[in-house]
């Protein structure tokens, strides 16, 4: 999905609890719930899975907000078009926990090895058929 993206470099706590870090973004939660782990493309270095924690007045619609720990790079960044998509959907909890899926995660089936059949006894060495 096709994104417009910002960065923020204001540390603190985010809507989920969590303290502001590099690797998490604020979005508008109608549209990437909190607790969502995302792919940002388009935006050179800072291309990368991101996990939504936060919220803002002015993160509306499709707008992510890239949390920087640096305020020069967070201006340097300025307004980008990037692409989005979603690698897990979060439930939309303030829970204090990062990433919370909105379905339980299974690991993944596995099949139980059987064992191989003993194999035919071969005849004897020296034995003529």
């Amino acid at each position: 999905m096709k994104f417009v993206a910002t960065a923020e470099s204001v540390s603190g706590v985010t809507a989920k609890g969590t303290v502001t870090h590099e690797g998490i973004v604020a979005a508008d939660p109608d549209v990437l719930p909190l607790g969502s782990l995302i792919r940002v493309t388009g935006a050179g270095t800072y291309s990368g899975i991101y996990t939504v924690t936060d919220t803002g007045p002015k993160v509306q619609g499709r707008h992510i907000d890239i949390y920087m720990d640096d305020v020069h790079e967070a201006k340097q960044f300025g307004r980008q078009t990037v692409y989005v998509r979603i690698i897990l959907r979060g439930n939309n909890e303030k829970d204090h926990k990062e990433i919370t899926p909105a379905e339980p995660v299974l690991p993944p089936q596995t099949t139980e090895a059987k064992p191989l059949p003993e194999p035919e006894s071969a005849a004897p060495a020296g034995a003529s058929q």
